[in-house]
């Protein structure tokens, strides 16, 4: 099912949700909006829903218009199945009856015989995997399987498109991982398009065919998940995803010039023209390279001011001319509080070095 918002405008008295929202899904696809608390992406899927109507501008569900300022077709009305943060399971009934019930009351769900429901009951437990649990009632399940349930009730009719609003959150680390894997075999095998709503990088940056990032009320970028992590278009998208840090400098075309080290050159071919009208060079934590302070006076010099062991990787926060910067490494790098040191890229050189760089030459 294709989705197509144009100009999506939503207010709450003088208080401006969302501005100016354009947007296009296509048939099968796994959107992530992914942005901080209020920032508006559960209002714009609220409105996907039908829940509320936009005060400005109108949506388009499969060429058919729900929602503009004057109308909005109901939830009800439209073909979609919607997972809540909160589960929101019924207590009377069991697992079971949670799956059969929107196959009796859904509108675009066919005609079915007792058979036939059945027969689709025992199909979507064993997507969900729930079959052993099938007469359970909510208050007996833990949170993955109550949240497996939700996942079932919601794609039991095989709506054409289902919606998400952090069904995760309430989840632990362990148990988030493992229903990440749920999602997207779930994405797979009903090939229904997903709109996913998250404040978790991580979700959307595993799951999703293209995120869509948020921020006050506006679209900042819309990629795949490789173009968002790598090619951020503003100093939100740098920041909020990867956790980039944002060193200020001179560009000169592709080349970026540090302010801190006037010697030094960056390669910037990979960085977005949007960056470079900024005077930024976007270096995630892990691009970094640590070097001790005797070794490259070339570098871009910091001190350590803390020090956290993460297992696979030391998290350490560096205090540079220009503020506060996050670097990761890897668990055998064997630096401490207080250590002065040098920062410094692969791809980084020095600009008297710049002129005899080998230069790849083609044999006529």
């Amino acid at each position: 099912m294709s989705v197509k918002m144009e100009q999506i405008g939503k207010k709450f008295g003088t208080f401006e949700a969302l501005k100016q929202i354009d947007l296009e899904v296509e048939t099968g696809e796994f959107i992530a909006i992914l942005g901080p608390s209020g920032c508006g992406k559960t209002t714009l899927l609220r409105l996907l829903a039908g829940f509320l109507s936009p005060t400005d501008g109108q949506i388009s569900i499969e060429e058919e218009e729900v929602g503009n300022r004057k109308k909005s077709v109901p939830p009800e009305k439209r073909n979609i199945g919607m997972v809540f943060q909160q589960f929101a399971l019924w207590p009377h009934l069991n697992v079971e009856e949670h799956i059969k019930f929107p196959l009796e009351h859904h509108r675009f769900c066919s005609k079915m015989s007792t058979s036939e429901k059945k027969k689709r009951v025992e199909e979507v437990l064993d997507i969900v995997e729930l079959n052993l649990f099938k007469k359970r009632m909510p208050q007996a399940l833990s949170g993955g399987q109550k949240q497996r349930v939700a996942l079932a009730r919601a794609i039991a009719p095989s709506p054409a498109l289902l919606l998400m609003d952090e069904p995760l959150s309430n989840l632990d680390a362990e148990l988030r991982m493992e229903m990440r894997k749920e999602i997207q075999a779930l994405h797979r095998l009903t090939k229904a398009t997903i709109i996913y709503v998250t404040h978790d990088q991580g979700e959307a940056l595993a799951m999703a065919d293209r995120i869509v990032v948020m921020n006050k009320g506006e679209i900042e970028q819309v990629g795949t998940p490789k173009e968002i992590y790598t090619k951020p278009t503003s100093t939100f998208v740098a920041s909020f995803v990867g956790k980039a840090n944002l060193l200020k400098g001179e560009w000169q075309e592709d080349t970026f010039r540090p302010g801190l080290n006037k010697a030094l050159r960056f390669n910037g071919e990979a960085v977005t023209k949007e960056m470079k009208a900024k005077g930024l060079y976007p270096v995630r934590p892990e691009q970094f390279q640590v070097l001790p302070s005797d070794a490259n006076k070339e570098g871009i010099p910091a001190v350590i001011t803390s020090v956290q062991y993460q297992g696979k990787e030391i998290h350490y926060t560096v205090q540079a001319e220009q503020g506060e910067w996050t670097v990761h490494t890897d668990m055998f790098s064997n630096f401490s509080l207080g250590d002065q040191i040098f920062l410094t890229l692969e791809n980084s050189f020095r600009e008297k070095e710049a002129y005899r760089r080998p230069q790849l030459v083609r044999q006529s």
